[in-house]
């Protein structure tokens, strides 16, 4: 069973890190650039919010990448990456959330047009579902019972 829920994370993982940094990626380019800067300023977000966030979306993707590419090396920590990056994940699509909430935000500029914030709440429940299935393997990995087991 161990070795399922250990493929369904590292899947997970790396399926959340692209779709993240490319999204991160794509902020470069426009329209994705001007787009981010209107959703930002319209927001009511810093400045600062705008190479921040295209940061997080980039490194927490790079991070979730990193832990299905170098799993073997990175062995019982890669939890701890994983545990990481959905947290990162998390946050970040709780401002994401927060940004598709404003009223001065057109649709226009949200993904796919979608002013009702299903795209970050859709990533935010998977990150949680990833990091709930890490947290017991961390605990299997390191020698310690998961919940229920003797």
């Amino acid at each position: 069973m161990t070795s399922d829920k250990n493929k369904a994370t590292d899947i997970v993982a790396l399926i959340l890190g692209l779709i993240i940094f490319a999204f991160g990626f794509l902020k470069f380019f426009d329209p994705f650039h001007t787009w981010f800067h209107v959703q930002i300023a319209k927001g009511g977000l810093p400045a600062g919010a705008f190479p921040l966030g295209i940061a997080a979306e980039i490194l927490i993707g790079l991070t979730f990448i990193a832990s299905f590419v170098a799993r073997s090396r990175l062995g019982e920590k890669r939890y701890l990456v994983l545990a990481a990056a959905s947290l990162g994940l998390i946050a970040n699509m709780l401002v994401a959330t927060y940004v598709h909430l404003q009223p001065d935000v057109p649709a226009e500029v949200l993904p796919l047009g979608i002013k009702p914030p299903v795209i970050p709440l859709t990533f935010m429940a998977v990150a949680v579902w990833e990091l709930v299935h890490v947290l017991p393997l961390r605990a299997r990995a390191g020698g310690t019972p998961a919940s229920g087991e003797r």
